[in-house]
């Protein structure tokens, strides 16, 4: 969505009308041919647009696009100076993205480490001569604490995921 909405500006910033423009976006992107004919037939364009935008996976950024087309339709200022700083939102918002993913990306690592650690801690001590897997699997109390251990072990998993997916959401 970036690329067309770059393309876009620059078509029009050389003078393109807009018809132009999209149809030249739409030979480098064909999914946008619905667009382009509304546009040639006198259609509403974002609307079009906005219908891409909902129909087609990973192009919910055109919106923007959409936005910015009826904006300059409507108030009569220029669409190359809309789309330009649409494009430069679109990519503040993916500099965004990528920054809290990264971030994410560590404490999922974190959690996923932790949960390791009761493992660890069971093959040491069976290294250092006691034997805590007779204790958990030979003993109505140890079945217990496992049990308890793998659920409470799943559900932080679960909480951590849920979180991460929360605070990467858009």
């Amino acid at each position: 969505m970036l690329e067309v909405c770059d393309l876009l500006a620059a078509e029009l910033a050389a003078g393109r009308p807009p018809g132009a423009a999209l149809a030249a976006a739409g030979a480098r992107w064909p999914p946008l041919a619905a667009a382009v004919e509304a546009s040639r037939l006198g259609a509403d364009v974002p609307d079009a647009l906005r219908r891409l935008a909902a129909e087609r996976p990973g192009a919910t950024d055109l919106r923007w696009v959409a936005g910015a087309w009826e904006v300059a339709q409507d108030s009569g200022h220029g669409l190359a100076l809309a789309l330009e700083r649409t494009a430069a939102g679109l990519r503040a918002q993916r500099r965004t993205r990528r920054l809290v993913d990264s971030e994410l990306a560590s404490a999922r690592a974190t959690a996923r480490l932790v949960a390791c650690l009761p493992l660890a801690v069971l093959l040491m001590g069976s290294g250092a001569g006691s034997d805590p897997w007779s204790f958990l699997l030979a003993t109505p109390v140890g079945w217990a604490c496992l049990g308890l251990g793998l659920g409470l072990l799943a559900l932080g998993l679960w909480w951590i995921e849920r979180l991460a997916d929360r605070a990467s959401a858009p």
